[in-house]
């Protein structure tokens, strides 16, 4: 008869021989403390639209594989002391990548340690069978976490491991063994509220809840026009937001580094103007690996615009204009245009108002704008 007690011990030493840093086992029973939470946060409009719609998916383990008995949380830790990285100098301005994108995407990383893990497994039960997800799949990567004894979820929404603080990346495996669950972590933020204080935009909604259509994360990574009310907060981020994970007590003292996550500075931390013009072609080769990238590249370049609006950098105005009079994209251009606009001011509306008749209604509109509502 197999030894599960054994099995177990034998996984969780492999599974540091291949890079997991922290494992840990919960029961395949429903996440029903969950399900309210999610019906809520859909209801208040808090919802993403990256996440899964379905629910019951999201809290039933198995309606995704009805053999599973057990999960198996993993947690990589990811570094976020970038050496070497540029400075953002006048004249020569630099945007940056949130840390979770650092590297190699981390799907791909996750998805190498469970692939590796499920063959270990295979060796040691033939006839199991077992569903690995990683960020793309229906359950919830941090309840499953938090329930598997990895952390506990702090008020970022963040799940906080004692020797990973907030860095990590997240996965699960669906197995169809019954191995005994790990015991949950009690800890708590206690009174600290420095997260919920310092978010730019007061997208932490308080015990870590976040209200994504708020969060500049989820901002940088939408396609259309930004909100006016949030241009002013982006700064230079061209993807994702760390300010709830860098304020964070926890995260103190605290970068984990492995050799498949190599560090990039002068592409985690590039120069703008280059990629206001950049073809999908050089954008591909250059960033495809990141996980920022998953979006293309009209976010970024749009994002860029906005960061040097931001650093009101006049030495990019003769690329802006560029872009604004023959970029084929309606929000490209009008982002230029208004980009112009907060910059430089009176100085250009005679070139503003020279290409005003001759474009579309949504241009138009960020060119006024960005004439009369300079941040």
């Amino acid at each position: 008869m197999l030894d599960y007690k054994q099995l177990k011990k034998d996984i969780i030493e492999y599974a540091y021989q291949i890079g997991i840093d922290s494992i840990g086992f919960t029961t395949a029973d429903p996440f029903d403390e969950l399900k309210q939470k999610l019906v809520d946060y859909h209801a208040k409009g808090y919802a993403s639209g990256f996440e899964e719609s379905d629910i019951d998916l999201r809290v039933n383990p198995k309606l995704s594989m009805p053999t599973v008995r057990s999960i198996i949380a993993i947690a990589v830790g990811y570094p976020n002391k970038l050496k070497g990285a540029p400075r953002s100098v006048r004249g020569d301005r630099r945007g940056m990548f949130a840390r979770a994108s650092w590297g190699q995407d981390y799907h791909t990383i996750m998805r190498k340690r469970l692939d590796k893990l499920a063959e270990y497994i295979k060796t040691r039960v033939p006839d199991v069978e077992m569903m690995s997800m990683v960020d793309t799949g229906v359950l919830s990567d941090r309840a499953v976490a938090e329930r598997a004894g990895l952390g506990y979820t702090g008020r970022n929404g963040f799940v906080i491991n004692p020797d990973l603080g907030t860095w990590t990346y997240l996965g699960e495996m669906l197995v169809s063994i019954p191995f005994e669950p790990d015991d949950p972590l009690l800890d708590s933020c206690g009174d600290c509220t420095i997260c919920v204080d310092r978010c730019p935009t007061g997208a932490l909604v308080g015990d870590g809840q976040l209200n994504s259509q708020k969060c500049i994360s989820f901002l940088t990574q939408t396609k259309g026009y930004l909100p006016d009310e949030y241009r002013s907060k982006i700064g230079n981020r061209l993807y994702g937001c760390d300010t709830c994970q860098q304020v964070c007590p926890r995260n103190r003292g605290i970068n984990t580094e492995h050799d498949d996550i190599v560090l990039e500075p002068e592409i985690l931390k590039p120069r703008l103007i280059p990629l206001l013009q950049m073809s999908n072609k050089e954008f591909k080769n250059t960033y495809g690996h990141l996980a920022g990238a998953w979006r293309g590249k009209k976010p970024i370049q749009r994002n860029a615009i906005i960061a040097l609006a931001h650093f009101k950098e006049e030495t990019a105005i003769p690329e802006l204009k560029e872009v604004a009079i023959n970029d084929p994209r309606p929000m490209i251009r009008g982002t230029a245009y208004w980009a112009i606009g907060q910059i430089a001011g009176e100085t250009e509306r005679d070139f503003i108002e020279q290409h005003l008749a001759d474009e579309l209604d949504e241009v138009q509109e960020e060119m006024v704008k960005g004439l009369e509502k300079r941040n």
